[in-house]
């Protein structure tokens, strides 16, 4: 069964058997019956194709390592969307591996460089996994308009509620009426209920009154939506902080994750994205969503890197269930492989 979260020794011990039920129902494909991982393979199959086929051209060209093998790695990790300060690091760190390691054959570097990436990505960051317990818990989830972020909290919700938990989500956006429409059919298909405003209304009064309904039903996870503005940061700073004050003062007892989504196609630009809310917000982890979609998927590494934002949530296509917790092995191994 996918994890989704980090849970002590004991409460493993008292749920496995429980859980394992489950299984076999959970995160599968509706058109296709294969296990999650192939679908993540299946879903990034364009970015290996764009990075990991490509590096295997480089190799192939080369017998032997030299600095116009390096040139040319660095040139098919920057224009698979790491980034220029990420594939620096990464190629940094490879050729001082090969120097330690005394590797002459090219067809050895392929192995090295998958190990750097993955080593350099969960270096970056203390983890990946969501930190919600104890309960209760509260997700702010944050982003910009069509990243995503609608679809995303009511598959986060179906999953939190297959997992066993109380979950409820609270309707933030309220200057798109779309926005709560969209939630309230999501909410209707996760089975979880849902409080919302009419459009217009003020945000931080939806969460308030989210907060309020958790308590009272004794939710474990309330998921909090909010506007997709990115018009002005100072204006979108003063929102979030309003938001967030009613947070503390009203629900101080929460453990909290604030989660930004991205979109993966939009590749640097996600960057841009994440560095702008990275100011004015405690991001406390990324959403990344569509990696089904793109080749940028290289975009993952230089969030994790650059930024030290840990990924922890993919989404790798449109079905309630194809979304996972992310895991760099699992998602370098996908790449690679």
């Amino acid at each position: 069964m996918i994890n989704w979260f980090k849970k002590t020794n004991k409460e493993n011990n008292i749920k496995e058997e429980n859980n394992s039920n489950l299984e076999s129902s959970k995160f599968k494909s509706d058109d296709k019956n294969i296990g999650f991982l192939e679908k993540l393979k299946s879903g990034l199959s364009k970015t290996r194709k764009d990075m990991s086929s490509k590096i295997e051209d480089v190799l192939s060209i080369y017998k032997k390592v030299d600095d116009e093998l390096f040139d040319d790695l660095e040139d098919v990790l920057i224009s698979a969307d790491i980034g220029v300060s990420s594939t620096m690091k990464i190629i940094d760190r490879l050729k001082l591996r090969i120097k330690e390691e005394r590797v002459s054959d090219s067809t050895e570097v392929k192995i090295l460089l998958k190990d750097e990436i993955k080593n350099i990505m969960q270096e970056s960051v203390e983890n990946n996994e969501f930190l919600l317990e104890p309960h209760p818990s509260v997700i702010l989830v944050v982003g910009v308009n069509g990243v995503g972020k609608t679809t995303t909290i009511g598959k986060l919700a179906y999953a939190f509620k297959n997992n066993g938990k109380k979950v409820l989500i609270a309707a933030g956006d309220t200057f798109r009426a779309a926005a709560i429409e969209q939630l309230n059919e999501w909410s209707n298909r996760a089975g979880v209920d849902i409080v919302s405003h009419s459009e217009g209304a003020d945000p931080a009064a939806v969460i308030f009154d989210g907060i309020q309904a958790a308590k009272a039903r004794k939710i474990d996870i309330l998921i909090c939506d909010t506007a997709g503005r990115l018009h002005n940061k100072t204006n979108l700073m003063n929102e979030l902080n309003k938001i967030f004050r009613i947070i503390d003062r009203e629900y101080s007892e929460a453990t909290k994750e604030i989660l930004l989504v991205l979109d993966a196609t939009t590749g640097q630009n996600a960057i841009n994205q994440a560095k702008v809310f990275k100011e004015v917000a405690n991001i406390t982890g990324v959403i990344l969503t569509k990696l089904d979609g793109t080749a940028k998927g290289g975009v993952a590494i230089a969030l994790q890197t650059e930024l030290n934002l840990p990924i922890k949530v993919i989404g790798v296509g449109e079905g309630i269930e194809d979304i996972q917790p992310f895991d760099v092995e699992t998602f370098i191994d996908a790449i690679f492989n």
